[in-house]
């Protein structure tokens, strides 16, 4: 045998025998990338900032349905919110596709723990099949719920209904308490536990931080970090192109909000995503602490994009690219990409065949997406893929949505009957200016539509 094939051996056995990449999968619920890292001014996440300058941002990463529980369901198996006819928040994963292995039971099939902390799924399944919030006990060989059990002290403070009240979610508390006084408070510390715990085994661990989503309840302490006057609100320009009627669900009566309100929201806001990302930060000095950033990959993202005033519009359920863009952050031990940032076009349903690629798990089935593999070890790597977003507008019926390099292009309704909308997402992020009539941008449109064509093959060209 030559010295060569025998050294090839020797790699290809010790590569073999090395011990498992363990995995921390932490998602934020209705987190926009409303962060300093994503030079947003204003606003304190060091923590996050800190994993982010230590591993890869995703500055274009999109989720592929703007509601939680198509778009956890999606990234969680791989596959589009379409193929898996989940498009609200009201049906289980399990109750469509009782046998579809999902991420964190891949790792179980595999051998490794796994634990669900908080809000992996957003619907999912007990041991006996019954419907439950978040739970799925096909995945997770260990599950901690957080959310209700907070003691009575978390659940005082200062707060008020927004608007004149009739949207009953918009409310915001600057509680009692401290920090483990809140779910995500108590989120934190059983992560922590579990890592110390587990520390010396493989293990996909997921954390499923509750806020900044609604009600935006934080200790008081987190809201003081904001003064209101200091809160600048969106603002749509004058010369704006008008809205098409569908490009915003009819759901809510924002219009009730006064300045003083908008103000408040965007607050509570600001004070929720502070308060998670020092939760953050408790996971990450244990992670210090047990030296376990060389063999552990760390995956952090929003499930979702979200509006902060911008069109007159406070929530999520939008195709614009501040309702589908999300942060995205990667830490991968001894990758080339790590420190960096990359514009490269992504979507969450990647993460299902990223994180088998790099762990080395033979996948289950077919998954929409392609490893990131290749960006995570050069961020400069050629990557030219689009992303796809689509969210259910009644009575149109879908909106179908792609971006691919500088520009987002939506249609409204299997035949287009909704209209269409084209924004260049990099001079116009919040969707302000729509050329899709503009004959001067004809062929970028025509190009898109090539994109939106392979995603959604099924739909109808508009004729213009």
């Amino acid at each position: 045998m030559s010295l060569c094939l025998i050294l090839g051996v020797i790699a290809t056995d010790v590569y073999a025998s090395a011990k498992p990449m363990n995995v921390l999968f932490i998602t934020i619920d209705d987190l926009r990338p409303e962060l300093a890292t994503y030079q947003v001014d204003g606003i304190l996440t060091p923590h996050i900032d800190r994993l982010a300058a230590k591993g890869l941002q995703f500055n274009a990463a999109y989720c592929q349905y703007p509601v939680c529980n198509p778009s956890r369901s999606s990234f969680l198996t791989g596959l589009r919110p379409d193929e898996l006819a989940i498009l609200s928040n009201r049906v289980a994963l399990r109750k469509k596709w009782p046998d579809l292995v999902t991420l964190p039971q891949l790792f179980r099939n595999n051998g490794y723990f796994t634990a669900g902390l908080g809000k992996l799924f957003h619907m999912g399944t007990d041991a006996e099949g019954r419907q439950t919030l978040f739970r799925d006990d096909a995945s997770f060989e260990h599950y901690f719920k957080a959310m209700g059990k907070e003691p009575d002290i978390g659940r005082q403070g200062e707060g008020r209904k927004l608007g004149d009240g009739t949207v009953k979610w918009a409310r915001w508390r600057a509680a009692e308490g401290g920090d483990k006084a809140q779910a995500d408070g108590m989120l934190a510390a059983e992560a922590v536990r579990l890592l110390d715990e587990n520390r010396d085994k493989p293990f996909f661990i997921g954390v499923g931080f509750h806020k900044p989503h609604d009600p935006f309840v934080a200790p008081k302490a987190y809201f003081d970090l904001y003064p209101l006057e200091e809160m600048a609100l969106a603002e749509d320009p004058s010369g704006r192109t008008p809205l098409l009627k569908y490009a915003l669900p009819d759901a809510y009566n924002f219009e009730t909000f006064t300045d003083k309100d908008r103000r408040e929201f965007k607050r509570a806001y600001y004070a929720c995503t502070t308060f998670v990302d020092a939760q953050v930060g408790k996971v990450l000095e244990a992670m210090d602490r047990l030296k376990l950033w060389d063999n552990t990959i760390i995956v952090l993202l929003g499930d979702h994009g979200y509006h902060l005033g911008e069109h007159g519009w406070w929530n999520k359920v939008t195709v614009f690219d501040i309702g589908a863009r999300v942060p995205l952050v990667m830490w991968v031990p001894k990758s080339g990409g790590m420190g960096a940032e990359t514009e490269a076009v992504v979507e969450l349903l990647d993460l299902y065949p990223s994180l088998a690629d790099l762990c080395n798990l033979e996948l289950p089935h077919e998954p929409r997406g392609e490893s990131l593999r290749p960006i995570v070890e050069d961020p400069s790597v050629s990557w030219q893929r689009p992303a796809f977003t689509q969210v259910v507008r009644s009575p149109v019926g879908m909106g179908y949505s792609v971006r691919h390099g500088d520009w987002r292009l939506t249609q409204w309704g299997q035949n287009g009957s909704g209209g269409l909308e084209l924004y260049n997402v990099i001079k116009d992020k919040e969707g302000y200016y729509n050329y899709a009539n503009d004959p001067e941008h004809a062929a970028i449109l025509d190009r898109l539509y090539g994109f939106l064509r392979k995603g959604y093959p099924h739909i109808n060209h508009v004729s213009r």
